[in-house]
Order: structure tokens, then C-alpha cells, then sequence
């Protein structure tokens, strides 16, 4: 089998390769691309794959412009974080998805269906159109949290989302820093929390740190094309940007997303 990975984020190509090559049939992946226009070019200049893997956040806009610029008619398997409303709305079109983080059990599922399906992804001539997704998805109407509670002895606190600063993980405890520099402890995971919080917004600065944008103080470039953060209430002064994330935070910093 043939496939085409379209994924901007180099520790979720990289692992999702490790996990196709320990799939129980043999796969293939002719290209890995990381933007729209990459993409774009590709599909333009080579023979159809059998099976597309899609990240829908690139670098450079949401993949669904793909389908408006080329004409996709191999089968699309999309990798994201959205709610399970848009996870439903994908299998009704026989779109099927892996959850990030990528688990194997899911990925073997997911290459099982399209390997049923195989015969009617053939008979069709476009598999899905841009418009159809981004309807399925409602995606300019996402909602996003508006507020958290956290537990102070036997009291419950809530937490607007205005006045929240940024979240960080330690020794798998999730906290949120208010604007007052207060600390609260929050019952999320940071993988959990991101696909809650508005992506204009927030952002994930690496494994440990999502921030706020009006929490950043400056940004300085560092060794190796990494990108070094200061943040607001915080005398913590090894907040990376690693090198494959640095375009997305620079493009989000510019409201370019």
C-alpha cells in the first residue's frame, strides 16, 4: 500500500511512521509533506496514493484548502484533536481518524476499514469535497472553555479565561497561572486541555507550557534554530520553542495561523 503523509509537526510524522511500519501489512510512504502548498504540488505531479494520512493544522492554513486547490480522490485518513461531535461526523462519510496521540491499536483499526472499503474508495471518483468537511466539522463555530475550577481545600474556585495567564505541567500535575500570578490546580492533562483552548489564543509551547498570548514577555532565538520564551509570573528561564515548532509559533505570534 501506498500512502502520503501530510503532517507539519516532525514528532508526529516520525511516529506515525514507526507505527505503519509495524502494521501487520506492508505500507509504503511515498512522500511526507508538511504544508498546503507542498501538498498541493505533490498531488499534482505524482500518480494518486492509496491512502492519505492528513494532519488538518498546518504551517501554513488548515488542510481543508488542499481540496480546493487539487482534486483528492484518494481516501483520507485525518489526524486530530477535535471532539467527538466531529469524530462522528467523519465516519458518517466514511473519513476515519486517529486521535493524536497516535496509538497503534486505532491506527490498525482504522487501515482495517479501509481495507473493507477499498472497492468503493475506487468507484468513486472524488472521494470529499473541502466544502463538506469544514461543514461536517462546524469548524468556525468551535467552542472553546470559558472558564476552570480548581479545588482549594473544600472550597471550588473558577477561573475566567480572560484572567488566565498559562498552564504548565510538573511531576503530572497540571496547573494554571492567573494574571495575578496565583497558582491552581486543574484536573487536565496538557493533551487533554489544548484542543479546548482557542488556537488564536493559546498555544502549545512544548510538552511542559501552552501559554497565553498577552503572557508572553519577549522571545529571544536560541541554539540550533530553537526559540527561547519568557513568560509573564515566572522566573523560569528554559522555555524552549523547539526547531520544527518555531515557523507555527512565529506565524500564531503574528496572527498568521
Amino acid at each position: 500500500m501506498k500512502v502520503l503523509i501530510v503532517e507539519d509537526e516532525h514528532f508526529a510524522e516520525q511516529e506515525l511512521k514507526r507505527l505503519l511500519r509495524k502494521c501487520p501489512i506492508n505500507i509504503q510512504v511515498e512522500a511526507s509533506l508538511d504544508t498546503i502548498d507542498s501538498c498541493v504540488q505533490w498531488l499534482q505531479q505524482n500518480e494518486k496514493p492509496d491512502l492519505i494520512f492528513m494532519d488538518i493544522q498546518l504551517s501554513d492554513g488548515l488542510s481543508f484548502e488542499i481540496f480546493n486547490q487539487v482534486e483528492v480522490t484518494s481516501p483520507v485518513i485525518f489526524t486530530t484533536a477535535y471532539d467527538e461531535y466531529a469524530i462522528q461526523a467523519f465516519k458518517v462519510n466514511s473519513i476515519d481518524y486517529l486521535l493524536k496521540p497516535v496509538e497503534q491499536a486505532d491506527l490498525n483499526l482504522a487501515l482495517e476499514k479501509y481495507q473493507r472499503m477499498k472497492v468503493q474508495f475506487q468507484e468513486t471518483s472524488i472521494f470529499i469535497t473541502a466544502d463538506q468537511i469544514a461543514g461536517l466539522l462546524n469548524f468556525g463555530k468551535a467552542k472553546y472553555k470559558d472558564r476552570f475550577v480548581s479545588k482549594i481545600g473544600d472550597y471550588l474556585n473558577y477561573i475566567l479565561i480572560k484572567d488566565v495567564a498559562y498552564f504548565y505541567a510538573e511531576d503530572k500535575t497540571v496547573y494554571l497561572v492567573d494574571v495575578h500570578n496565583q497558582k491552581h490546580i486543574i484536573d487536565y492533562s496538557l493533551d487533554r486541555l489544548e484542543p479546548q483552548l482557542d488556537p488564536e489564543i493559546f498555544f502549545r509551547l512544548n510538552r511542559s507550557f501552552i501559554t497565553k498570548l498577552n503572557a508572553i514577555e519577549n522571545v529571544a532565538k536560541y541554539f540550533n534554530g530553537r526559540l527561547k520564551i519568557k513568560l509573564t509570573h515566572t522566573d523560569d528561564d528554559n522555555i524552549m520553542v523547539s526547531r520544527d515548532r518555531a515557523a507555527k509559533f512565529k506565524n500564531w505570534l503574528a496572527g498568521e495561523n
